[in-house]
């Protein structure tokens, strides 16, 4: 095909699990085939209006939400929605043109992947989570390709159409790992003391701050122990002035914009077990505890967190009892130094390395476009 006439589109939002997937295949394909023309297509009011323009990219917002799980006057317009978003993507794909187009979950991506599928355009979507998506589940019958990050979806999905190929991540966060030490002072840190790091996203984990919050004691036990928490900005102004944010050993800040360095810093990792998170801790090879949130749809983060558990990559809490043990659990294996390597080593063992080339390269494969 000629070289002029690559377009690409993307779809995938309403939380970082699914935008920056997205966002790492797309710089992919651009650096594979500079000249492609690539744009995305989001959920109006969702975070990736605001994030994906960040990365670069052009986006259109859908007009659809998903179901709740109760009668409301958002799930008795679900119908007008989805046929406005349909009517959009068509308009969409019509100007576009479109080689392929590319879901990585999230609202928008089902309708504007359907009237892919349906105007035969090669399609292929990515599921980051060990227990599949409703979008994707509703898409894997339509689209041409399903990229996994799990062995055993076919249980999920038409086995013919699967790669494992691993989530797509920020590997440019490999490029600070050996340096500890800048690490360290970039946050303030002693080197020569070990660090937890205690992550709950950009919005942030109400389960952790709490815990966090109820953790002054111990860690005032453990003065030689540095806690590098980030409590996400729905929540800084509730926990700012907590005794443990008080702490002279505790930085507590709304949002990391150097994660590469806050996970080069860190001994430990206790965080949430999204699907992203988790392809991090591997890539990097960190031990880690994970409190599974319990309020995701189909409680998948519990699946993705038993996955690593089962390969004795990462010990899991239980949210309900996160309060009360979390950071003694954390404290017992930052002092089990060997029960800490195994882990990290375990951890490394499970990543999957180049998964964001590997799904461009698919993307283009599909596009018949030959890379130079």
């Amino acid at each position: 095909m000629s070289r002029q006439e690559l377009n690409i589109i993307f779809s995938g939002g309403g939380t970082g699990g699914h935008i920056f997937p997205a966002i790492a295949i797309a710089d992919q394909v651009k650096e594979l085939a500079p000249e492609a023309n690539i744009s995305f297509v989001g959920a109006q009011g969702r975070m990736e209006m605001e994030r994906v323009p960040k990365a670069g990219y052009p986006i259109e917002g859908l007009w659809i939400s998903g179901l709740q799980r109760k009668l409301t006057l958002e799930n008795l317009l679900f119908p007008l929605k989805l046929l406005s978003s349909l009517w959009k993507a068509d308009q969409i794909l019509r100007r576009e043109k479109p080689q392929v187009v590319v879901g990585t979950g999230g609202y928008a991506s089902g309708p504007l992947l359907r009237r892919a599928a349906a105007r035969n355009i090669p399609t292929l979507i990515q599921e980051q989570n060990a227990y599949a998506g409703l979008t994707n589940k509703w898409l894997s019958k339509v689209v041409n390709r399903i990229c996994v990050a799990y062995p055993g979806m076919e249980k999920y999905f038409p086995a013919g159409k699967l790669m494992e190929v691993g989530n797509p991540v920020r590997e440019g966060l490999l490029s600070t790992q050996g340096d500890r030490a800048a690490a360290c002072a970039h946050y303030g840190f002693d080197p020569a003391r070990p660090v937890i790091l205690v992550t709950g996203g950009s919005l942030g984990a109400r389960t952790l701050n709490q815990a966090l919050a109820a953790a002054t004691e111990v860690l005032n036990g453990q003065p030689e122990v540095q806690v590098l928490w980030q409590c996400g900005k729905l929540y800084v102004e509730q926990y700012k002035d907590s005794a443990t944010a008080q702490l002279p050993q505790v930085s507590m800040l709304p949002f990391l914009d150097r994660m590469d360095l806050a996970f080069a810093a860190a001994d430990l990792v206790i965080s949430r077990a999204g699907a992203l998170t988790i392809a991090e801790i591997c890539l990097l090879g960190k031990a880690a505890v994970l409190v599974p949130s319990p309020n995701v749809a189909e409680d998948h983060q519990t699946k993705n967190a038993m996955a690593l558990a089962a390969q004795e990559a990462a010990v899991v809490v239980k949210d309900v009892d996160a309060k009360a043990s979390l950071m003694s659990t954390a404290l017992n294996i930052l002092q089990d130094e060997k029960g800490r390597a195994a882990l990290a080593k375990n951890a490394k063992g499970m990543a999957y390395q180049g998964a964001a080339r590997k799904i461009a390269e698919e993307v283009l494969r599909l596009a018949k476009y030959e890379t130079k």
